[in-house]
């Protein structure tokens, strides 16, 4: 259960605001009356959500690096935060082979800088880390991963929310014994939805096909991931954010993902996509030998459920749907913003267990 009313006149931090998640949470914020602040790089693409929204207009929105330890501890110091929700992130796998030295020092470094502003900063009550499903060492089971099992990702992208997560671990330990800061971090699975323009990624592959009215090109069409809305996972975020706020026994490491019977292979993905798009879109296997990418991943997420009563809201037709919805609302160059506040209240107000 989530009241995001929790929210109203808190001063919420976010890191990465200017990316697809960060975008998307702020907007929601937003509308739940928090006070906010977003640090992060200009947006990574063009076009890009937080731009088309116009959300930034909204809140206190810096461009400042996360590797900029001296400027964010003067973000801390002026605005004094008491929620910290940390997405800032180099997030591409591919880009990580690319640049792994860039993709390290944004993803463990900037763990670090953060975890160390609000180590000095006693405002901060409530901190969340969102990483990924890929920070487990991945053997290509069957059965989901547990928040239990051996952190080590393979690539530069992976292995750094990996250290990421275990920078997190140490400073819990190490400098928030005394139980006056919640930390915790969760591990989303493959998040889809309106406003994603990220490259070597399928969704965003797909819109782009459908506004040229080309195939779409799918490279590794059999690989099996646990798919969800950009929704879903934020959601989890704001509830163990609130959760741990209120009592700081909640705080931990948690998996958000699908249910496993939306864990779909990505032509599965395509093909859903094509029905709902409609317009002829058809797909093409587009299969290229490069840099290893796991073939198999998904995540158990008993333990959230368990904790929190959570279970996923929408399933993965549903959220193909609200992603088709929202590509379309953007090529007709409609009103994207209102189109992001009506998905909005559709998940959080309308017949689920999220409460206003």
């Amino acid at each position: 259960m989530i009241n995001l009313d929790f929210y109203k006149e808190k001063k919420v931090l976010v890191t990465g605001h200017t990316g697809f998640k960060g975008a998307w949470l702020c907007k929601i914020l937003v509308q739940s009356g928090a006070e906010v602040i977003g640090y992060s790089l200009a947006p990574p693409t063009k076009p890009n959500l937080f731009e088309l929204s116009g959300i930034g207009k909204e809140f206190n929105s810096i461009i400042g690096d996360i590797r900029d330890l001296e400027k964010l501890m003067e973000v801390f110091g002026k605005y004094k935060p008491e929620i910290v929700f940390h997405l800032a992130a180099q997030p591409i796998v591919i880009d990580s082979y690319k640049n792994p030295v860039v993709t390290y020092e944004t993803n463990v470094m900037g763990t670090v800088n953060i975890l160390e502003c609000i180590r000095k900063n006693e405002c901060v009550k409530s901190f969340l880390n969102v990483t990924t499903d890929k920070v487990y060492k991945n053997n290509e089971w069957e059965w989901g991963y547990r928040e239990n099992e051996q952190l080590d990702g393979f690539d530069p992208y992976s292995n750094s929310k990996s250290c990421s997560e275990l920078v997190t671990h140490s400073y819990k330990s190490s400098f928030f014994s005394e139980e006056k800061t919640a930390i915790s971090t969760a591990r989303a699975g493959n998040v889809i939805g309106g406003g994603d323009f990220a490259s070597d990624r399928i969704i965003p592959d797909c819109i782009r096909a459908a506004k040229i009215k080309q195939p779409i090109s799918v490279r590794n069409p059999y690989s099996i991931r646990p798919y969800q809305h950009v929704l879903e996972a934020i959601g989890a975020y704001l509830m163990i954010v609130q959760k741990q706020y209120e009592d700081i026994k909640y705080s931990g490491y948690y998996n958000v993902g699908p249910n496993d019977y939306d864990c779909i292979t990505t032509l599965d993905l395509v093909r859903l996509f094509c029905k709902k798009w409609g317009e002829g879109m058809i797909w093409q296997n587009k299969f290229i030998d490069g840099p290893h990418e796991a073939s198999f991943l998904k995540l158990d997420c008993s333990k959230i459920k368990t904790i929190f009563g959570w279970e996923p809201r929408w399933n993965i037709e549903t959220a193909i749907e609200k992603t088709v919805e929202w590509g379309k609302c953007y090529l007709k160059k409609d009103d994207v913003n209102e189109c992001m506040s009506r998905q909005i209240i559709e998940f959080f107000y309308k017949e689920t267990n999220y409460v206003r």
